[in-house]
Parts: C-alpha cells; sequence; structure tokens
C-alpha cells in the first residue's frame, strides 16, 4: 500500500490542511511514542526538518494520541503532515529512520542485562524496518546508543554509512555549554568535541577545542569580570565529570532525559536531510581509526545525505588518545558480553 496516497489500517493521520498530491521534500520515521520519541518529532516539525513525520509505536492508542496532539499545533510551526500509527507499514518510503525503541529497566536489573534485552528488541525490530524502508539513514538513539548501532548494523546489513547512532552529540552539546558558562562566552562560539562512548568513559578533546578558531588551553580570562575563569586542570576534570554525570542528575530529578537528546538528534536528521555535510560526533563503526577498529564509537564525522561520512583525524594529545583507546575497548568487551 501506498502510504502517500491513503490511510495506514490503525493509523491516525491529521495535518493542518488537506494532502497535497506532492511528494514531501522529506520523511522522517520515529520509532517509538515515549518522551524521547514524541520530544524529537516535536522537535523535527519545530525545525521545519521534514514535511511529513511518522511516529511509530506498538501501542496503538499512546502513539495515535502523540500524533494528534502533535497535529493540533501545525498552525504554529512550518507545514508539515503528522501520522501516528501502530502499523509498521506507515513507516514506507522513508528518508530518515530515528530509532528511540528499547527495553524499560526493571527494578534490581543491571545495565548488561538491560542491554541484552534492548538489543534482543533491535534484533527483531531492525529487519522490518528494513523491509519496509530499505533506503533510509538510520539513527540509532536508543541507549547504550554505541552497542544498539553496533546491534543494528549487524543486524540489519546495511553498510556503515546508513546505520548510526547520536553517539556524542548531546555530550558535545554539554561539553560547549559547560566551557561556555565556565568562560563567559556564547556557547555557539565554543568548538568541543566529546569523543569515544556516550557514557562513562567517555572522552573530552580538550587538545582540539577552540574558541573563535584559538585553542582553548592558550586563552587566559575572557572578560576582566570573570577573573578567575581559567580551565585548570582542576576545572577541566570537573566539566569533564559534569557532562557524563549530568544526566544522571536529571534523571534523578524527572525520571529521563528528553529535551536535550530530542533536539541534537533532530538537529543530526537536519544534516542528513539537508546534506549539510556538517561535522557532528555521531557514534559510526570505526575502521583502523587511530589503530581503533570494529566498534562503534564517536568521533567527529562528516554528515550528509549519504549517512556516516569521513571521520576526521582531529588533533588528540597522548593522554585523549589512550583514554579514546580504553573506551573503544570497554564498548568491544560489551558487545562481545551481548554476543555480537
Amino acid at each position: 500500500m501506498d502510504v502517500q496516497d491513503g490511510e495506514i489500517p490503525g493509523s491516525h493521520p491529521v495535518s493542518g490542511a488537506s494532502r497535497s498530491a506532492t511528494r514531501p521534500t522529506a520523511k522522517v520515521a520515529v520509532v517509538g511514542a515515549g518522551s524521547v520519541g514524541a520530544t524529537l518529532a516535536y522537535a523535527v516539525l519545530m525545525r521545519g526538518s521534514a514535511r511529513e513525520v511518522v511516529l511509530y509505536d506498538v501501542d496503538g492508542a499512546k502513539v495515535r494520541a502523540q500524533g494528534l496532539d502533535l497535529a493540533h499545533g501545525i498552525q504554529f510551526m512550518p507545514m508539515a503532515h503528522v501520522v501516528g500509527s501502530d502499523d509498521i507499514a506507515a513507516c514506507a518510503g522513508a528518508d530518515v529512520v530515528v530509532v528511540t525503541a528499547g527495553a524499560k529497566q526493571k527494578p534490581g536489573e543491571t545495565r548488561i542485562d538491560l542491554a541484552s534485552r534492548t538489543v534482543g528488541l533491535t534484533r527483531t525490530l531492525m529487519p522490518q524496518l528494513v523491509e519496509v524502508a530499505p533506503d533510509a539513514i538510520y539513527l540509532m538513539v536508543t541507549n547504550p546508543v554505541d552497542v544498539v548501532t553496533y546491534a543494528a548494523l549487524r543486524v540489519s546489513g546495511l553498510p556503515r554509512s546508513r546505520v548510526f547512532g547520536s553517539g556524542a552529540v548531546l555530550d558535545s552539546s554539554r561539553f560547549r555549554y559547560l566551557i561556555s558558562q565556565h568562560l563567559g562566552v556564547a556557547v555557539q562560539n565554543v568548538h568541543a568535541y566529546i569523543a569515544g562512548e556516550h557514557g562513562d568513559t567517555a572522552v573530552p578533546l580538550w587538545t582540539a577545542a577552540t574558541i573563535g578558531g584559538v585553542p582553548l588551553l592558550d586563552l587566559g580570562p575572557l572578560d576582566d569580570r570573570i577573573p578567575t575563569a581559567q580551565l585548570t586542570p582542576q576545572v577541566r576534570d570537573e566539566i569533564a565529570h559534569d557532562v557524563v554525570h549530568s544526566a544522571y542528575d536529571i534523571i534523578a530529578g524527572k525520571g529521563a532525559t528528553y529535551y536535550a537528546i530530542a533536539l541534537a538528534a533532530s538537529r543530526v536528521v537536519e544534516a542528513v536531510v539537508n546534506d549539510e555535510f556538517r561535522v557532528m560526533p555521531i557514534s559510526s563503526l570505526v575502521d583502523d581509526y587511530r589503530g581503533i577498529s570494529d566498534v562503534c564509537l564517536s568521533v567527529p564525522t562528516m554528515v550528509s545525505h549519504a549517512g556516516a561520512g569521513r571521520l576526521l583525524p582531529t588533533p588528540m594529545s597522548d593522554g585523549e588518545l589512550a583514554a579514546l583507546r580504553h573506551s573503544a575497548d570497554t564498548l568491544r568487551a560489551a558487545v562481545r558480553q551481548l554476543g555480537l
């Protein structure tokens, strides 16, 4: 059935106006109608990143309600068509498929047990998605995202460029924010990346960080009103700690993180849809990157309509490179433990 021409059984297509006979310029399917998935769909719509957004979930009542709630705001955002469906066929023809669905942690369950169930879900879900959307770019957001991305890549049989994870895009945003707050400079002028795992072994790349093209570690105070704002080793350690642990604080306070990751993932979607060749620290399969192979982790990468492209040879200190290799070893061990 052509999803452009009619209603998918079990779906609730809604929009701010009648459907146009012209195919939308981009179709984005979001898998999972929970807090992250619904907020991501909202962010994609608000940014005008797609003309058609499909929200897919096995919970029919919830996903149709999410779709309807989003559609009621179409008047106040760039024109788009919204579908909430419990039929995976609604994802057919998608240019980008973003996977946010995952297993929910049970009381007393270990992190590796949760990862095992999430990988099991990925094994089931990916072949079904590839069957209905064989030409899509797949963006994995579900945690542990590096492990899930590796599993999705192996299960799908798709090339590296077409299956990658949100990785350290959010971590890098947190990193830039914390640096900007400490130094008193606009976050948009901070260029800095987190590499490696989206998790406890994340690696801040201080060596390559700049403000206005000036190496960050060469800068003194930028403002006389903030005379103590220097990035001492202690301050750098505190910032790196906060990058990794701020998510735990947010989860403790409100149960989940979803605004920032939704914005981060929507920006990745936009880079793909608009063929931007934007440098982003996504998680993708690396092959002999500084001696690291056969693992999905984050390094600055060109992102375009073709998906994950060239990995940049970002400058690193010996310590940063050692930390990146440790992060790779940690992820590789997790993947092996899950039988991938």
